[in-house]
């Protein structure tokens, strides 16, 4: 029996060199800066900024992929430091079905209960989509009309997609955090 154990241990011990031999090391490097101030997000209400989608037909949204007019909106910046060049905007939220592209409507209620087969889609200023997690096209600072240059004015627009044929009816809301991202 003792013999048994032994073999067991060598064996064991065969095993783990080998799969260390294998290992492969790395690195990750972390880089920022930490800035004297930050920029001021315009026109946000307790650090919210509220876009009104409006009321829109399911039929409009019959298809997989269908979209309906997108509404404009702007992140707009001031009073940034005078280092700052240019600005791009991370969006962080959830995926509708693990496609960064779509955000997904948050829960209804059981009164109220949320639409379905439909997310919310973010483009950019040339209209390109702006996954979830991806820092948009930055955006040179704009002199903002007076002698100030801290200023940037970020446009986007956002748009429902449907992601299936069977779309239903209900409330369409989203929300989405988002992060300045500088230089």
């Amino acid at each position: 029996m003792n013999k048994h154990i032994k073999t067991a241990v060598l064996l064991t011990a065969i095993a783990l060199s080998s799969s260390s031999a294998f290992a492969a090391d790395g690195q990750v490097k972390f880089t920022g800066k930490i800035l004297d101030a930050a920029c001021t997000v315009d026109g946000a209400t307790d650090g919210a900024i509220t876009v009104t989608m409006g009321e829109v037909s399911k039929t409009s949204l019959a298809a997989a992929g269908d979209t309906t007019d997108a509404t404009k909106f702007h992140i707009k910046l001031s009073a940034c430091p005078d280092a700052l060049t240019t600005a791009s905007i991370k969006f962080d939220g959830t995926a509708m079905g693990g496609d960064d592209s779509i955000l997904a409507l948050t829960a209804g209620t059981v009164d109220d209960p949320s639409a379905e087969q439909v997310g919310i889609q973010i483009t950019d200023s040339a209209g390109a989509v702006v996954p979830l997690y991806t820092a948009s096209t930055a955006i040179p600072a704009t002199a903002g009309g007076t002698a100030d240059t801290g200023t940037f004015d970020l446009p986007f627009t956002a748009r429902y997609i449907s992601t299936g044929a069977a779309v239903k009816a209900g409330v369409a809301d989203a929300a989405a955090n988002f992060t300045v991202v500088y230089n």
